[in-house]
């Protein structure tokens, strides 16, 4: 029997997660475009230059200036700025010096973003929700910036509450895991313990778990259980699982008197 594969929609991009952390990111531009520029790389723990005249910084900017969160290049863009830079945003109203700049980076091979201008760029800004470590991007391809951000205010507005700290408690879950099972060979069971624990409860559950709740869960995998949100709640507060009523060994283990 022939296989079914899924068809090949050309057009789009290749959707990463960039890992910017410590890296530099040049900003050339200070108003309110640049501005989210920087607030993104900020949020990714960049290390950021921006290149403008102070006359034109905007008020979000000048305050990130004046906080140190950036460092501050007082006047137009120079050639010489590029050095070192592991990726360009420009973000002027200046289109000439923008192409400029844009085959400047190509040279270079820096990759580089040159705002309203889709074809001088190497990647776009989407639309994003952010909840803690939950991050949603939604991407038109440049063609429709703010019908994107009007589809990320409708998936952002299906999530529950506090789904960023279910993602929080998962993470915090794995790390643990991880030092009370730190061989090679536990690997395989480590992951489809999580991947058990991941399926078992709903995301209204996981929205409400607590660090202790993390604990508690991890008593279960010697026996490669997950145990009811019930029991877990039942848990909380240093209950001992000996005074629960329920662990007569369904669990892969008993609790004697």
């Amino acid at each position: 029997m022939a296989k079914s594969f899924p068809e090949v929609q050309p057009g789009g991009s290749l959707i990463l997660a960039w890992q910017v952390k410590d890296k530099k990111v040049l900003v050339v531009g200070g108003g309110e475009v640049a501005a989210g520029r920087v607030l993104h790389c900020l949020n990714a723990d960049a290390r950021v230059t921006v290149v403008c005249p102070a006359s034109g910084l905007n008020d979000e900017v000048a305050h990130r200036v004046s906080e140190r969160q950036v460092t501050h290049i007082d006047r137009v863009f120079e050639p010489s700025d590029l050095d070192g830079a592991d990726m360009v945003l420009v973000a002027v109203d200046d289109a000439a010096a923008s192409t400029a700049i844009w085959k400047l980076c190509k040279e270079r091979r820096i990759p580089a973003n040159i705002a309203d201008v889709p074809a001088e760029c190497d990647f776009y800004f989407g639309s994003i929700h952010r909840d803690g470590p939950l991050q949603i991007m939604v991407s038109t391809n440049g063609k429709g910036p703010r019908l994107a951000a009007t589809i990320r205010r409708f998936i952002a507005g299906q999530l529950p509450k506090n789904a960023g700290n279910a993602i929080e408690s998962l993470g915090e879950l794995r790390t643990r895991l991880r030092k009370m099972a730190p061989k090679a060979e536990d690997g395989p069971k480590r992951m489809r313990w999580m991947s058990k624990v991941s399926d078992s409860y709903t995301w209204e559950d996981m929205c409400s778990f607590t660090p202790e709740d993390m604990e508690n869960l991890l008593l279960f995998y010697p026996a490669n259980k997950v145990p009811t949100v019930d029991i877990l709640m039942a848990l909380r507060g240093g209950t001992e699982m000996k005074k629960l009523d329920v662990f007569d060994g369904s669990f892969g283990f008993c609790v004697g008197s």
